[in-house]
């Protein structure tokens, strides 16, 4: 427990130090402060992903079997037979941004499922650490965890200066493919915009 409260604190200290840091109020999905660095993905894009370091636009996202806030275990393949999903990496639970990100996707969580997709957020938090955070800030999706980061690292998903773990998301269609990638750890709220544009732009293909 000591060590969770010191890496959580960890987290808070360092989106406070850098540029464009995320306020404190992160309840309040519309107070993100327009932040960067922050890089859109699609299969046209440079850096990382592109370079092969990472899961990128057009590949099949890596399967998973994970336990969720409830300590059930949730399957991506089984959600991806009901439709889309985004699939968000954030860092810590109760930390400033990543407050911010959950509350602002429960705020757009049924635009999300009027667009045929579920939500899906990971981190190596337990899941009853999940439990807490999801009770907390009422949010209607599921949280699973990844302890030891291990799926984190099948995405390739990067950490920021190697200390803090990256905060990226995924577009996955039913299919299992992955149409978009998403990539700001100090623009949490821009994940949810970005997605929701991602879905709309794949359905009217």
């Amino acid at each position: 427990m000591k060590g969770t409260t010191g890496r959580r604190r960890f987290i808070s200290f360092f989106e406070h130090l850098l540029p464009g840091r995320i306020p404190n109020g992160a309840n309040d999905a519309g107070t993100g402060a327009e932040c960067k660095p922050e890089l859109s993905l699609d299969a046209r894009s440079a850096g990382p992903y592109a370079a092969g370091m990472g899961i990128r636009v057009g590949d099949t996202a890596p399967d998973f079997t994970l336990p969720k806030q409830d300590g059930s275990l949730v399957r991506l393949a089984d959600l991806l037979g009901k439709g889309a999903v985004v699939l968000y990496f954030y860092p810590k639970d109760e930390t400033p941004g990543c407050t911010a990100e959950a509350c602002s996707f429960r705020d757009a969580y049924e635009d999300f499922k009027e667009a045929g997709a579920e939500v899906v957020g990971v981190s190596s938090d337990s899941a009853g650490t999940h439990q807490a955070f999801a009770d907390h800030h009422r949010l209607p999706f599921t949280l699973v965890s990844d302890e030891g980061g291990k799926i984190r690292k099948r995405y390739g998903v990067p950490s920021t200066l190697g200390l803090v773990p990256g905060r990226v998301t995924y577009v996955i269609d039913a299919g299992g493919v992955v149409r978009h990638v998403f990539n700001s750890q100090l623009n949490p709220t821009k994940h949810v915009r970005e997605a929701l544009a991602a879905l709309k732009k794949s359905s009217s293909r």
